[in-house]
């Protein structure tokens, strides 16, 4: 009998503990950097709030409890605006809907039981449903949700209590730039997104029914109108693609 008949599973069929341990720090480092990269937008989420008249206490709640940054700038930018907060607390459940989505691919990776779901459903934002992704392994793709997802919420809700503590200093924030933090961060999640047309007619068609309503609706209204007529256009287009 020859070596080859008598030889075992091929080397490459045999994972590598170098190429493992290796995959593993390259995830991890991913996770933490990112953790730190958009951990820091807390510094303005927590100026923000103090601008719009939270206290540090307030602003905390907000970073602990509701912790995705769409929604956080959305709930403070209707209050800093004058307006009521259940609008504001509309126009956040209207930006957290994604992360529903987010969880319907993320209960199978993590498949979570019991009061073991309250955890990683705290942590289900953008950045640890994208560390989720690709990652060759399933145990890569949990280290992956699992790293970018703490390191976000230690990073941000740090950089949220500093933020506040820095703008309560601050005797004139309006003269810092501070009063415009929110429509830039939200400038800043738009614009990577505006790829196509289809896109950039749905970005019109928000402004335009946003307009319409700000001369006599309460403030975080005509965001709630302008979300409401983009999904509505969405879901028609949908429909009529399906469409032989």
């Amino acid at each position: 009998m020859t070596r080859t008949e008598t030889a075992g599973p091929a080397d490459s069929d045999i994972p590598a503990p170098h190429s493992e341990r290796q995959a593993r720090r390259t995830v991890l480092r991913d996770g933490i950097s990112i953790g730190v990269a958009t951990g820091t937008y807390g510094l303005s989420f927590g100026a923000l709030a103090t601008t719009a008249g939270l206290s540090l206490a307030q602003a905390s709640a907000l970073s602990l409890l509701m912790f995705t940054g769409a929604s956080q700038f959305a709930f403070v930018g209707v209050i800093a605006a004058g307006g009521a907060p259940l609008a504001g607390a509309m126009s956040a459940a209207l930006l957290g809907t994604r992360n529903a989505l987010y969880g319907l691919h993320l209960s199978r990776l993590l498949r979570p039981r019991g009061a073991g779901r309250f955890g990683p459903a705290h942590l289900v934002i953008d950045e640890s449903a994208a560390m989720s992704l690709d990652r060759g392994s399933e145990d890569l793709s949990r280290l992956g949700f699992w790293s970018a997802g703490a390191g976000v919420f230690v990073c941000w809700n740090t950089a949220t209590v500093v933020g506040a503590l820095g703008a309560r200093l601050i005797s004139d924030p309006g003269a810092y730039g501070l009063d415009v933090v929110a429509p830039a961060a939200f400038a800043a999640l738009i614009a990577p997104r505006l790829k196509d047309m289809q896109t950039w007619r749905a970005a019109f068609l928000g402004a335009v029914v946003a307009l319409v309503f700000v001369p006599f609706a309460p403030a975080g209204v005509p965001v709630l109108m302008s979300a409401c007529a983009v999904t509505v256009v969405a879901i028609r287009g949908s429909r009529a693609g399906r469409r032989p």
